[in-house]
């Protein structure tokens, strides 16, 4: 029951489609209800009229002769009564006067055969012509509606008497029934197609509610700066907030980029002429500033990959295809290691491979991690990148150096952590590829090469 009532309160679309099939079963129960109600009314009035009719009738044709016994002529007109229990039948019943006594039947129609009515005493007070309706049992046990007048005849010394007009009432539930069935039908049929339309208007009343969550969606993925298509009049207010918040909250993230990096420009500057005075004074004055300024551009450095970071996250329609950076970052690498006489290589990509996220957050990792693999080759530096399933991008960094010892290749990613001293570095560049992999919600992991050093495989987010 709790889960039944959750999933009402939690679906809209639910919560429609059950007001609307609740109104739609009260309608056409309520409906069916009244007309049969009505139908039964009408068969009813229409059988009372039939009776009343016959009753005019015998009225008319009944006489009393000599020796007192009532008399029809000439017969009813209705053929079903001459025919034996036809389920239409009169009779006439002669009622006490104080000299004869009361008999009943005394004349009746063909239809009764050789059987009698036995109806009930007038109602106390009943007037002459006066008709009285009831039911009364009848032939084979059937159930009949009856209606009589008691008359008196124009003779002075004829009895009063009794006239009887009575009709099956299967006359009655035949019809009724066929009516009702042909009503059960007629009203499923439109309690059918009333689901159906309501089904088919809240699907389509709420299609622009869909659309509106695929359009955000793909601007969480990357798709899309803001909310596109045509909307209802009523939701299209709600999606221009949307792309005002959006356009807003670019323009924050760009702002606060755009200040991060004069930042950065504006305190390196001043430390790397604090590092060139120091490297001319005093030995132990000297390594108090390197030391200092060394702490200052790593604290830089991070701060700036983290911007750069909130950056990306934030900035949902970044797309980077990895071929422009890909080979500039080799360029530049062939000339910061040319004395060395490195081979650094990397196949072509072609065009789905799209990292999603900016440009400069790949070339600060990939950078990171050919710097470091120029360092540690011999002569060999191998960038390969595939996809690793809906959505993933896999790049591999190889070299054909030493290598390290499986102990150590988790300790390479933590901060300041250096494995050789005399190679120059920070110990900062992979802890930066880390956390950015990681705000992009990929990773980066250490293993052997097959060129026999080490290799570094990164795991991004595809567009």
């Amino acid at each position: 029951m709790k889960a039944r009532r959750a999933g009402l309160a939690g679906s809209l679309r639910l919560r429609l489609l059950a007001g609307t099939l609740a109104w739609i079963v009260a309608s056409v129960a309520l409906a069916g209800w009244g007309l049969a109600s009505l139908f039964r009314q009408h068969i009813t009035q229409q059988l009372q009229s039939e009776l009343t009719l016959h009753l005019n009738q015998l009225t008319a044709s009944v006489n009393v002769d000599a020796d007192g016994r009532p008399v029809v002529a000439p017969p009813l007109s209705d053929p079903r009564l001459e025919q034996p229990l036809s389920g239409l039948y009169w009779q006439i019943d002669r009622l006490p006067d104080g000299l004869l006594p009361a008999a009943a039947g005394v004349a009746r129609s063909r239809s009764l055969w050789d059987q009698t009515l036995a109806v009930p005493a007038p109602a106390a007070g009943q007037e002459q012509d006066q008709d009285q309706a009831q039911d009364i049992g009848g032939p084979e046990g059937r159930k009949l509606a009856a209606l009589t007048r008691v008359l008196k005849p124009a003779e002075e010394d004829a009895a009063p008497l009794r006239l009887i007009v009575a009709a099956d009432r299967r006359v009655l539930a035949e019809p009724i029934g066929r009516f009702n069935r042909m009503l059960a039908i007629a009203l499923g049929v439109l309690a059918a197609g009333l689901t159906l339309a309501a089904v088919v208007q809240v699907f389509v009343g709420l299609r622009p509610l869909a659309l509106l969550r695929r359009q955000l969606a793909a601007q969480n993925a990357g798709g899309s700066s803001r909310i596109e298509g045509r909307f209802p009049s009523e939701i299209q207010p709600l999606v221009d907030d949307f792309n005002k918040v959006l356009a807003m909250n670019a323009d924050i993230v760009q702002r606060a980029r755009t200040q991060a990096g004069n930042l950065a420009h504006a305190v390196k500057t001043p430390l790397a002429i604090l590092a060139n005075a120091a490297a001319r004074e005093d030995p132990a004055l000297a390594a108090l500033v390197r030391e200092q300024v060394g702490a200052a551009n790593r604290q830089i450095d991070h701060h700036l990959a983290r911007a750069r970071a909130a950056a990306s996250s934030s900035a949902a329609d970044s797309r980077t295809p990895l071929q422009a950076p890909v080979q500039g970052l080799l360029r530049a690498m062939q000339r910061l290691h040319a004395q060395r006489g490195l081979v650094i290589e990397a196949a072509a990509f072609p065009p789905d491979m799209v990292f999603r996220g900016e440009a400069q957050d790949l070339q600060e990792m990939l950078g990171n991690l050919l710097d470091n693999a120029c360092k540690w080759a011999h002569k060999r530096v191998r960038l390969s990148a595939a996809h690793a399933g809906p959505g993933r991008l896999l790049i591999h960094i190889e070299d054909d150096g030493s290598g390290i010892e499986d102990h150590e290749r988790e300790r390479i990613f933590l901060r300041g952590v250096r494995v050789d001293e005399q190679q120059p570095g920070s110990g900062l560049g992979l802890d930066i590829v880390r956390d950015l992999a990681g705000t992009y919600g990929g990773e980066v992991r250490a293993d052997r090469s097959p060129l026999g050093g080490l290799r570094v495989s990164l795991w991004l987010p595809a567009a």
